[in-house]
């Protein structure tokens, strides 16, 4: 009896499976979707910013303070030429950001670094240019193992 009901439950399942054929689906959606899952594509594919850190060196507002904003950023690119540094204008701000630092702890030791000509600076959380990549491509570095 066991046996009977075992082979029949095989015979149906496997009809079963015979049964199944291969879907197709049509998805009827806005031509627009698809404008701006491009656009999205687009966007992120040319981000040209990250968030991280950066350190800010100088920052005054009124007279004179684009000059003493861009020797501020002179000196400092003569003394770190290696280390991006930034003058910008939020108003009514003139403002140098140096670095560009993926986490807060990098920023923090660069500050450390720093701290003795630039005693009145301090991190900030802001977008920051991306790295770049240098030394094998991932196609070598498997090859070399």
């Amino acid at each position: 009896m066991r046996l009977s009901l075992l082979v029949s439950l095989l015979f149906f399942c496997g009809l079963q499976a015979l049964a199944q054929q291969a879907g197709y689906i049509n998805i009827n959606a806005d031509n627009r979707i698809e404008l701006l899952m491009d656009k999205y594509i687009y966007l992120n594919r040319h981000q040209s910013t990250l968030d991280g850190w950066r350190v800010q060196i100088f920052f005054d507002s009124g007279a004179n303070s684009k000059s003493r904003a861009t020797e501020s950023l002179n000196r400092f690119s003569n003394r770190y030429p290696e280390t991006g540094a930034y003058l910008s204008f939020k108003e009514p701000y003139f403002r140098v950001r140096v670095g560009d630092f993926r986490t807060r702890l990098e920023a923090e030791g660069f500050l450390q670094e720093i701290h003795a000509l630039y005693p009145n600076a301090f991190t900030v959380n802001d977008k920051i240019n991306p790295p770049v990549l240098t030394g094998s491509t991932p196609t070598e570095a498997v090859q070399e193992r």
